[in-house]
């Protein structure tokens, strides 16, 4: 092999470092014999959830829902069914901006009555890669990628989500008291339902795809939300 054929190849194997992602069950302080299927995200500060264990993901992945895959199968291993971002602070005190190359979750147990409480929002998320047009109630926004909007229904109003291309897809949202959040995800890419007893994908209509809620918490966690 000539120089030229082996600077080649030492590029592409930094190449392959520099876009490797690993997601690693760093701590595990106890765990939970459970068979809930879940993993939603909850506030630090809520004390009342059971502290099993802490994750690391190390490097960037553009493919989230592999990523959340395999956060899942992890926080599953020590019976985790809820999750919390864990933010990383400076020496002064002062809190970092979210870093996808780089972060830690907290896993733990929740009662199922702690994470079943009634929500009047609607998350709205753009593709990982694309901007995307969208139009609720003829009002047009568009959301770079990598980030989320919510909306706050109100019962008995109807929301008209639609996106802003040739053959593309329309949804209507109503609002209900006492309901759960709603997830959608607005894209293009063609994605693979999820099987029984897997989060993430639920059913795809056009170009709008609904997501389960612990898919859904994941995006909310690593999205940048758009303030509009």
């Amino acid at each position: 092999m000539n120089s030229k054929n082996i600077a080649v190849c030492v590029f592409f194997l930094l190449g392959l470092l520099l876009h490797a992602q690993n997601v690693y069950l760093s701590k595990v302080e106890k765990t939970n014999d459970n068979n809930d299927k879940y993993l939603f995200q909850i506030g630090k500060d809520i004390t009342n959830s059971e502290y099993l264990g802490e994750i690391d993901v190390i490097g960037f992945s553009d493919n989230d829902l592999a990523v959340f895959a395999n956060i899942y199968k992890k926080a599953k291993d020590i019976g985790a069914n809820s999750f919390a971002y864990q933010p990383v602070e400076t020496i002064d005190g002062k809190i970092q901006p979210f870093n996808p190359a780089n972060y830690k979750i907290k896993l733990y147990y929740s009662s199922k009555e702690e994470l079943s409480k009634p929500s009047d929002l609607v998350y709205i998320f753009s593709s990982s890669q694309k901007p995307q047009k969208i139009s609720i109630n003829k009002k047009e926004y568009v959301l770079q990628p990598r980030s989320f909007m919510s909306i706050k229904t109100i019962p008995g109003d109807t929301y008209v989500i639609s996106t802003k291309k040739l053959l593309g897809s329309t949804i209507r949202v109503s609002g209900q008291s006492g309901s759960t959040a709603q997830y959608f995800q607005i894209s293009s890419l063609k994605v693979r339902s999820n099987t029984y007893g897997e989060p993430g994908i639920n059913l795809k209509s056009g170009d709008i795809t609904v997501l389960d809620r612990s898919y859904g918490d994941f995006l909310r966690m690593i999205y940048t939300k758009n303030e509009k």
